[in-house]
């Protein structure tokens, strides 16, 4: 299938994106996506930080997913269908990746404040991207990583849109078989997708990280935002078969 018009934009938008932020290092802090509560946090941030990307394999696979889902999803439901449900998804993993980051925090937060340390203090000291050890003695290990992940580290990539289009295509062409790179024989859709987001965000990210058998960087919440999202659009859609016609005029 070839590659259809919106998708050719995005491509060309993250790789833009992707280069520019080598070459203007000071980008990524104000590209990326910061907690809400920081002091580098910007309105513009929800919607940009689906463009940034940490790594080349990050790109990579997030771009080549794009090309080969989206094309097929833009073909049916027109362009500018497609964009809102790309777009839908990707702030539908902000969302809920940083409800799940304010819970994580405010957690750590409150038991600092619980043993009179000062909230002003906290918030000074995080902002200058650092931590005081001392929080340690209130804090098991696992409340003040996932209160200074939550607060320091910044959310980039098109990974929650990008589940967005698993989910749909798989939604609607649940028997379209899969020529993966890593796996030598096709998988159906319907059986591979469910089973990596269970088996690699559920289970290993988000269950394997609280248990502690995993130190995943993944965004595994922003991942299942953007599933969770796209799922639901796509089945009200389906179910009252909205024409791309109407969209596209």
């Amino acid at each position: 299938m070839r590659m259809t018009e919106m998708v050719k934009h995005l491509l060309i938008i993250n790789i833009i994106f992707f280069v520019g932020s080598y070459l203007v290092p000071t980008s990524f802090d104000l590209l990326a996506l910061h907690y809400f509560e920081s002091d580098k946090f910007r309105f513009w941030q929800p919607i940009t930080h689906m463009f940034m990307h940490g790594g080349i394999g990050h790109i990579f696979f997030n771009m080549f997913a794009l090309v080969s889902f989206g094309s097929a999803l833009e073909q049916l439901w027109g362009g500018k269908k497609f964009l809102f449900f790309y777009f839908s998804c990707g702030i539908g993993a902000f969302l809920l990746s940083t409800a799940v980051d304010y819970f994580s925090f405010h957690h750590g937060l409150n038991l600092l404040i619980d043993n009179g340390v000062d909230k002003a203090h906290v918030f000074e000291i995080l902002n200058e991207s650092k931590y005081d050890s001392n929080w340690s003695q209130f804090l098991s290990p696992g409340s003040l990583d996932r209160m200074l992940s939550a607060f320091l580290t910044p959310m980039v990539g098109a990974s929650g849109a990008i589940y967005g289009l698993l989910i749909a295509f798989t939604y609607l062409y649940p028997n379209a078989e899969l020529a993966l790179m890593f796996i030598p024989v096709p998988i159906k859709a319907k059986y591979f997708v469910p089973a990596w987001i269970l088996g690699f965000d559920v289970f290993y990210g988000i269950i394997g990280g609280y248990l502690g058998f995993s130190n995943s960087n993944f965004g595994h919440f922003a991942h299942l935002g953007g599933a969770i999202i796209g799922l639901i659009i796509v089945w009200y859609w389906k179910k009252n078969q909205f024409d791309k016609h109407r969209w596209d005029r």
